[in-house]
């Protein structure tokens, strides 16, 4: 491609930029002709040397989080046995709070999303939002669906057969792959009927406060068998329940085996294959990407302009607060080499700060700088959600204070982004264009 020419050609450029003084030098001593002759090209191999070695562990670093995320999801998954083995309200809190931590390492892997194609054509299946819940369950009477959805009341729990516009279609089986299938039906985007937030709505029910406290309040007897099921087909929702938390961890175990070390068809060898130029483009676009267009942009711009519940994230957990600062920690994780793993210890490595230090040790430490701030102003949500006041308090129309908090975590991604544009000119890469979503700021 010829953005990845480009870079590769800009990165050669300051392997040789690195060496000026010494050529300098070498060149006023006619004696030294042969060495400075060399000098650049031996250079400019190291560089390409260290950046592959960034690139190799930005691989492991996504092996390692999809891996956490693969864990967590197993899991999750035993949770939600447990539940439909004993539906209670103790065992619906322990498959409740396994979502929850579910969701720690799955949103530090969305950096790994813009810029993979692996990742971003897989994603859809596990992490689209919003969803239309009338097309999974039961909705309150007043439920206000995505306008001109066919699909948005179909309400599969409770029908063998949905009505669709003209089409009707056989959902009397409730496997992964059916429901995998209604995904986007009829071409609505708000037609989401597996992932993460699928089984959110599952475990939740609606969030029926608005923007005053509270989450969704489902009942474990909607997975009661016999007497005593609430909300009624409860022995479909128990299989929806299954099926889509089985595919999770099945779509979680394909994507740990794109990120596997010396497997020659998946992706990370076709990734390593590639000159490093392209693997650095690819690590500081999504950054930038992540950063920009989706977290700022669609995961908070997007609710708080419009005073939407409904456009939240986690929005029948409450967990915004937290889906955010994990995708921001995510960034982070990228740019330093490192990764706080579940069991607790800290993978790191060669990074992408260490290549833009030996270019510009300021710009290196503006963009770490921004890092910082815009975690702090992440985590300023997740202080607030401890106190009581969640994101979807924060961004009611009434809440001057709360929407504050908000606008200043997207200012912070903002200018985050515009050091991480730097920091790849300063590695050669002039034309980042991380994706914006086509908000402006």
């Amino acid at each position: 491609m010829p953005r990845t020419s480009l870079a590769a050609a800009s990165l050669l450029a300051v392997a040789i930029s690195l060496a000026g003084c010494d050529d300098k030098k070498e060149s006023a001593s006619s004696q030294a002709v042969a060495p400075a002759a060399t000098a650049p090209a031996a250079t400019a191999q190291a560089d390409e040397a260290a950046a592959k070695a960034v690139v190799r562990h930005y691989a492991d670093l996504a092996l390692a989080v999809f891996g956490d995320a693969l864990s967590s999801a197993k899991a999750l998954q035993q949770a939600v046995d447990a539940l439909l083995a004993k539906p209670d309200a103790d065992t619906l809190q322990a498959a409740r709070a396994a979502w929850i931590a579910a969701r720690v390492p799955y949103m530090q892997s969305e950096v790994f999303r813009f810029g993979n194609p692996v990742v971003d054509e897989w994603e859809g299946q596990l992490n689209a939002w919003p969803l239309d819940e009338g097309l999974i369950d039961y909705v309150a009477t007043d439920y206000q669906h995505a306008l001109g959805n066919p699909g948005a009341s179909a309400n599969i729990v409770a029908n063998s057969e949905i009505q669709v516009g003209e089409e009707k279609v056989d959902v009397a089986s409730i496997t992964g792959e059916t429901l995998a299938s209604l995904n986007e039906l009829a071409g609505s985007e708000a037609n989401v009927a597996t992932g993460y937030h699928a089984i959110e709505f599952l475990l939740w029910g609606q969030d029926l406060n608005g923007t005053a406290p509270g989450a969704g309040q489902r009942p474990a007897s909607d997975y009661v068998v016999g007497e005593g099921c609430s909300g009624g087909h409860c022995e479909r929702r128990r299989a929806y329940l299954k099926a889509a938390t089985d595919l999770l961890v099945s779509d979680l175990e394909q994507m740990v085996g794109q990120w596997q070390p010396q497997v020659a068809d998946n992706y990370r060898a076709s990734l390593e294959r590639k000159p490093a130029a392209n693997g650095l483009r690819k690590m500081l676009f999504g950054m930038g990407s992540l950063s920009l267009g989706e977290l700022a942009g669609e995961r908070m711009k997007v609710p708080l302009e419009a005073n939407s519940t409904e456009d939240e994230q986690d929005c029948f957990s409450d967990n915004t607060h937290n889906a955010h600062f994990y995708n921001g920690k995510g960034i982070r994780n990228v740019y330093l080499g490192e990764y706080r793993k579940l069991d607790g210890s800290l993978l790191s490595g060669p990074s992408l700060s260490s290549l833009v230090a030996r270019a510009d040790a300021q710009a290196d430490a503006s963009l770490k700088a921004d890092l910082d701030a815009s975690e702090a102003r992440l985590q300023a949500l997740v202080d607030s959600a401890a106190k009581g006041q969640h994101f979807d308090q924060l961004i009611a129309a009434d809440n001057a204070a709360g929407q504050q908090l908000v606008r200043e975590a997207i200012a912070a991604l903002v200018k985050q982004t515009g050091s991480i544009e730097q920091a790849a000119a300063r590695l050669g890469i002039g034309d980042l264009s991380p994706d914006s979503a086509d908000h402006s700021f």
